[in-house]
């Protein structure tokens, strides 16, 4: 852990613990208007600050082999994963056909095959294209704009949330840590603490604002807005996204934390806890006592579910599914000799 950066690490496991909760609690957003304001602040920046920070670790990976790289760190550990939900689905919920189709990612799987496409758009923007940083962004900016006017297929191979998705990626590409250091003042923080506050507040009083805005998965006229202004309003989601991702990377922890180390493990508590989240949703157990005390229990569970799942026996046991090695498990298992 000695040379490791603890920032991204306390940032990685806030995130992954956000994800998990996020998904709990969807199920029971409806019963409160707090309830919902909880669940779209969260989703105005845990995913764009997660994928920002997957595009700052995206330097210098342009080496030869890039594509059987990427093939074997996301597209195989995608098909496998693909396969298993979509047994585990038909199974849970006794559905009458077994259906396997790779061109349509099950539930989270997105994210792997959204990451194997922004490799490549990165690589085509910066060394095919060699575009100038700002242009590069406006271009994408762009791009997400006009994706929600494609009505078919956007959700193949999540074309979608690929693109719309695609400028946190590359912002975080271009970001340098000194970026990250600069917002950390004492000021820049209370003022990234009284934002999230009132992005909270902005959110109950809009109850008709619909969270699908912020899944990027949904085109203009599924969403139900005027498809004339739909570009404008997404724009502002855009806006305000890239702020509170800021805001929350200014109040991240810099040193090392108790949960520092979980940091490390985040892929397996994203690939793995959707087993528990759909286990919980079938099972129907929305409300157990009222919407407050579902909340208190819900956040408690996915707290201990995101430390489980980031647990060094959860990645040693995963990791030849997961990354097709078994490093972690032969690190774990081989004891050390006694130092005399």
């Amino acid at each position: 852990m000695s040379s490791r950066d603890y920032f991204f690490d306390n940032a990685k496991f806030l995130l992954i613990f956000l994800v998990v909760f996020g998904h709990a609690i969807q199920s029971i957003t409806q019963e409160d208007p707090l309830l919902m304001g909880v669940y779209q602040t969260i989703y105005f920046f845990h995913m764009p600050a997660f994928i920002l920070i997957a595009g700052y670790f995206a330097k210098g990976v342009y080496k030869s082999g890039l594509l059987f790289k990427l093939f074997k760190k996301l597209i195989i550990p995608y098909l496998i994963f693909q396969v298993i939900y979509s047994v585990y689905y038909y199974f849970l919920r006794n559905e009458q056909n077994l259906e396997i189709d790779p061109l349509n990612p099950e539930w989270s799987l997105w994210f792997l095959i959204s990451m194997f496409f922004w490799s490549l758009l990165l690589l085509l923007f910066n060394h095919v294209l060699k575009l100038k940083p700002k242009a590069a962004m406006l271009i994408s900016i762009g791009i997400g704009l006009l994706i929600g006017f494609v009505n078919d297929y956007s959700s193949v191979l999540s074309l979608s949330r690929t693109f719309v998705f695609f400028p946190f990626f590359l912002a975080g590409f271009y970001l340098d840590r000194s970026f990250f250091t600069r917002i950390k003042s004492r000021n820049l923080k209370l003022v990234s603490a009284f934002s999230l506050i009132i992005a909270f507040l902005f959110m109950i009083v809009l109850p008709e604002f619909s969270s699908k805005w912020l899944f990027g998965s949904h085109s203009y006229e599924d969403l139900g807005m005027p498809v004339e202004t739909s570009p404008l309003l997404r724009l502002s989601i855009y806006a305000m996204s890239f702020y509170l991702t800021a805001a929350f990377f200014s109040l991240a922890p810099e040193s090392k934390t108790f949960f520092t180390k979980w940091g490390v493990n985040t892929l397996y508590v994203y690939l793995f806890h959707g087993f528990i989240i759909q286990l919980y949703r079938e099972s129907g157990i929305d409300l157990i006592v009222n919407p407050y005390m579902s909340l208190f229990i819900i956040l408690t569970a996915s707290i201990a579910l995101t430390i489980i799942l980031s647990s060094k026996w959860v990645a040693a046991i995963s990791q030849p599914i997961v990354e097709l090695r078994a490093a972690k498990a032969r690190k774990l298992l081989v004891k050390k000799p006694d130092v005399k």
